[in-house]
């Protein structure tokens, strides 16, 4: 019986993910985006954007990206969590949980000031999980798209 494992992403691990990356993208896929986002989540030297990977035996099962930046009050790096996605035949699980407990985990070995992350109204599932794990805190979110591809 393959055990389930939590791992980084690495380079040979692009034809699994992809299919991932499309579903959390509900199939719009920009391959410019694509390309640039697999470069960084694969690019062992880059220490800001980063992915976790959930397996069993040769199997993705689903995925995490993860983004580290500096911030205004706090001296430590935060943490955007974002992209957790599971393949549909894996769902309800708890492979989700595990991803983001081990999102925490590094977070608290590195001593990450905070982590936080956005999730649609709708998504009943992932609001329910994110509820057990974190604050909700009551703001709004705005987006101004400026420039740039």
């Amino acid at each position: 019986m393959n055990k389930t494992i939590i791992r980084p992403l690495v380079y040979n691990d692009f034809p699994q993910w992809l299919p991932l990356w499309d579903g959390n993208n509900l199939g719009q896929r920009n391959e410019a985006v694509t390309s640039q986002t697999w470069e960084r989540l694969s690019d062992p030297e880059n220490t800001q954007v980063n992915g976790l990977c959930i397996v069993r035996g040769d199997e993705m099962m689903g995925i995490v990206h993860y983004i580290l930046h500096p911030t205004t009050g706090q001296i430590n790096p935060v943490c955007y969590m974002q992209d957790v996605y599971i393949a549909p035949a894996h769902r309800r699980k708890g492979l989700a949980k595990k991803l983001v407990e081990d999102v925490v985990r590094i977070g608290e070995k590195e001593k990450w000031g905070r982590m936080y992350w956005l999730t649609p109204n709708d998504n009943i599932e992932a609001r329910a999980l994110y509820r057990s794990l974190g604050i909700k805190l009551d703001f709004s979110f705005y987006v101004l798209p400026i420039g740039g591809a």
